[in-house]
């Protein structure tokens, strides 16, 4: 049995971390996978949407499994994991196709920072949030300071990363770390529903947008919206573009390619 499945269907690629017996906690053989199909994914045009989950109902991912972190090596060499593409959340982060994590329980330390490195996230009433590291004496190392305040502002972030506290649904939705709560009956359909919402648009233009709202965290305003402009010239040269155009005159559904 594969410890992370991929599968593809139509244009949406689904990621399952399959580990639910330690709760999808994350090995250095997973890193290397994950990276592995992060390459995969960025590189197979037929693939626009992407859709993270973990398998089991009981948990998104639990992070890293601790009794699993000596395997990193050296301090140093714990360091330099991003270069041997040996830290997952990294992995997530480095798709450039949009992604969606459909998270059903347990969303913790790794497991959280993946799915702020995705773009969109779901959960369901049973989810459960918390950065854990400070109480084993560290913080996350794979965006958890970084992406998490980013998304939802210091002060929220502080209570996750200071206090290592596990929050439930309600407040992930309330400080919008989450953007919608579902039954479990119907997270992976709505994941789906998305992604294969996102997929039917111009795969230049998602991915062009994801580059841009990622711009819009990391540079100055002013230069940003220069470089929005240049972007958006580009794709308006684009042949899906002038697809678009002419699918609106004609009234009909646009076909995309990619070019």
């Amino acid at each position: 049995m594969k410890e992370i499945d991929f599968s593809v269907e139509g244009h949406v690629g689904t990621m399952t971390l399959n580990r639910p017996e330690k709760l999808n906690a994350m090995t250095v053989p997973m890193d290397r996978e994950l990276n592995r199909l992060a390459k995969e994914i960025n590189n197979d045009p037929n693939i626009r949407a992407v859709i993270l989950k973990g398998a089991g109902g009981k948990s998104f991912s639990a992070g890293s499994d601790i009794s699993n972190l000596s395997e990193y090596g050296s301090n140093w060499e714990y360091r330099n994991r991003f270069d041997r593409d040996e830290d997952y959340a990294r992995g997530v982060w480095k798709i450039r196709k949009p992604l969606i994590a459909a998270i059903d329980g347990y969303c913790i330390g790794g497991g959280l920072e993946m799915a702020c490195a995705a773009d969109i996230r779901l959960c369901t009433p049973a989810s459960s949030f918390a950065a854990g590291e400070i109480n084993h004496g560290w913080h996350g190392g794979s965006g958890a300071t970084q992406l998490l305040t980013h998304l939802v502002g210091s002060g929220d972030a502080s209570m996750f990363l200071l206090t290592g506290a596990r929050f439930d649904s309600n407040y992930a939705l309330s400080i919008r770390l989450v953007q919608e709560i579902l039954d479990p009956a119907n997270l992976l359909a709505r994941a789906k529903d998305l992604a294969e919402t996102i997929a039917s648009k111009s795969p230049i233009a998602t991915q062009k947008t994801k580059f841009m709202i990622r711009a819009a965290h990391n540079i100055p305003l002013e230069y940003a919206l220069l470089v929005e402009n240049d972007s958006f010239s580009y794709l308006m040269m684009t042949e899906d573009a002038k697809e678009g155009r002419a699918a609106f005159a004609e009234k009909r559904v646009p076909k995309f390619k990619g070019r």
